[in-house]
């Protein structure tokens, strides 16, 4: 969040932003989803009392530099379930984002209860979160991932071909986040190309181990690495055409152009669902232990990883071939008087 949008933001709020960068070691794009999800909930805060159900104008005009401790502390449950209610039926928020924004309140009002005793009474406490949808991670098939780095290998006029195709087969190989890619250091990857070291979430960092087409991928991108001019100090593994570090929306685009190519632009592919590709082929086809998978992700928690239990649909349909009633088969044809012939069991012994 820039310099004049922080201080357009009550004090507390940055006191908060602080925390969770200093102490929590969050990173400037975490906090800054926090900040942003809070600045909606104190507008909302400050529009109401004037107005049940603002419009969009009058939040984007409210002041709120002025809120305090006490104001926050005056808030009632009540208040946290009409805000969730205003964001649900008058500004349309799925149940994600309605989570996302009240965890960024809960997390808020557990600072300033919790860890700075500005007050006792917590109103987020029994505030319950929206329950959504389970989805299953969208992936490509092995198939479309070979069609994927072949578009990349086959653009012989793309000046970044071989920087193109080392970094997408980090994504489909490693499971690496975006973020996590685009910070990757010349010295945080092993000599010998055995591994590399990533920074995750909370600024923790992970070796992720690699295999054979990883290593020649990046063999051959340290090669063009090393001869390309680079701004001065400059030490990123990936760089941009202008010698500096390769931003996330370059990756975004550069991935979103091989996409199309390998005719799978229309799909909803993203550089996330490489690394939800990379996690599901590992498990399904490579046989990797959940918790092994759940170490190469970067997952906290193992129900995070727990997803990639769900997608085999070659689990399911082996499940299916077991039972003992499989072998029953259909009648083909119906007989004179236009009902279904009688089905033997598969038991009985047949004249």
């Amino acid at each position: 969040m820039k310099r004049e949008e922080l201080d357009a933001m009550p004090p507390l709020a940055e006191e908060f932003a602080r925390h969770k960068r200093v102490v929590q070691g969050c990173s400037s794009k975490t906090v800054d989803e926090y900040l942003i999800d809070l600045r909606m909930f104190f507008r909302y805060l400050v529009c109401c009392e004037t107005k049940a159900e603002p419009t969009d104008e009058e939040l984007a005009s409210a002041d709120i530099r002025g809120l305090d401790a006490s104001d926050f502390e005056s808030v009632a449950p009540s208040k946290i379930y009409d805000f969730m209610y205003y964001l649900a039926s008058l500004r349309g928020d799925g149940a994600k984002t309605r989570a996302r924004k009240l965890s960024s309140v809960k997390a808020f009002y557990k600072y300033l209860t919790s860890k700075k005793r500005y007050f006792e009474n917590n109103p987020c406490v029994n505030i319950e979160t929206p329950k959504m949808k389970k989805q299953l991670p969208k992936f490509l098939s092995l198939e479309e991932s070979r069609r994927l780095l072949d578009a990349v290998n086959n653009d012989t006029s793309s000046k970044t071909r071989v920087r193109d195709y080392a970094i997408i087969t980090l994504f489909l190989n490693c499971g690496m986040r975006l973020s996590e890619l685009t910070g990757i250091n010349l010295r945080d990857v092993d000599h010998d190309l055995r591994s590399l070291r990533v920074t995750g979430k909370g600024s923790k960092e992970r070796v992720i181990y690699l295999n054979d087409a990883c290593r020649s991928a990046l063999g051959v991108h340290l090669t063009c690495r090393l001869s390309t001019p680079a701004k001065p100090g400059e030490n990123a593994l990936f760089l941009s055409s202008r010698g500096s570090r390769i931003s996330v929306k370059t990756v975004q685009y550069m991935v979103g152009k091989y996409l199309d190519a390998a005719g799978l632009g229309n799909k909803g592919f993203s550089t996330h669902k490489l690394r939800h590709t990379a996690a599901t082929l590992m498990y399904q086809t490579g046989e990797v232990d959940i918790r092994v998978l759940k170490d190469i992700l970067g997952h906290e928690q193992l129900n995070t990883t727990q997803i990639y239990t769900h997608v085999s649909d070659k689990g399911m349909e082996t499940a299916m071939s077991k039972n003992p009633l499989s072998s029953v088969i259909a009648p083909q044809r119906i007989d004179d008087s236009g009902t279904l012939p009688k089905i033997d069991s598969p038991d009985q012994k047949q004249d």
